[in-house]
C-alpha cells in the first residue's frame, strides 16, 4: 500500500465523481464503497467513501457535506505525450459543465482543477538557454489548451 494518496471532499457526489473520472482514465477501478451508518453524520446508508484508482493513482472521495470547497491552490497534472492525448484529456475533463482556463488549466464538473500538459514542457522550461525557455513560457501564456506543435515552434524560433 502507498503511504500517500489523494482525498477528496465532496458535498454529496463522491461515487458519481469517481464513476465520472473512471469514465476517463483507462486502467482504472473502484475499490471500496463505504457507507454511513447509524452514527452518521451523513444519512444512515449513504455513501461516505469512494476508494478508487485511476491509471494506477489511489484515490479517496469523501461525501462531507458543503463545508470545503476545491480552489485552484490544489490541482492534478494530466501529463501527455501526444497531442491527442491533451486533446482528449482537455475535452473529457471539462466537459459536461467544467470550465477551461488558461497554460492548460481547466476545472472539471466537480470543480477540481486539472493540469493538462506534454510530458516534456518541465524540460522546455528549464533549458539552459534561457531566450529559448523564455519563448516557451511566453507561449505558454497565450494558450488555453496546449499546443504541442506551437511550443515546439517558440522553442526554435529565434
Amino acid at each position: 500500500m502507498k503511504r500517500i494518496n489523494a482525498f477528496l471532499w465532496f458535498d454529496s457526489k463522491a461515487e458519481e465523481a469517481a464513476k465520472f473520472y473512471l469514465g476517463i482514465f483507462k486502467n482504472s477501478k473502484i475499490d471500496r464503497i463505504t457507507r454511513y451508518g447509524e452514527a452518521g453524520p451523513g444519512p444512515k446508508g449513504s455513501v461516505m467513501t469512494v476508494d478508487f484508482t485511476l491509471d494506477g493513482v489511489r484515490f479517496v472521495a469523501l461525501n462531507g457535506g458543503p463545508q470545503f470547497k476545491f480552489t485552484e491552490a490544489i490541482s492534478f497534472n494530466v501529463n501527455c505525450e501526444t497531442q491527442e492525448e491533451i486533446d482528449y484529456f482537455w475535452e473529457k475533463l471539462s466537459a459536461d459543465g467544467g470550465s477551461t482556463g488558461p497554460c492548460g488549466w481547466l476545472k472539471d464538473k466537480f470543480g477540481l482543477s486539472w493540469q493538462v500538459t506534454p510530458l516534456f514542457l518541465g524540460v522546455m522550461l528549464a533549458d539552459p538557454d534561457a531566450e529559448k525557455a523564455n519563448r516557451v513560457m511566453k507561449a505558454i501564456m497565450e494558450m488555453g489548451k496546449i499546443d504541442i506543435a506551437a511550443l515546439n515552434k517558440a522553442a526554435i524560433s529565434s
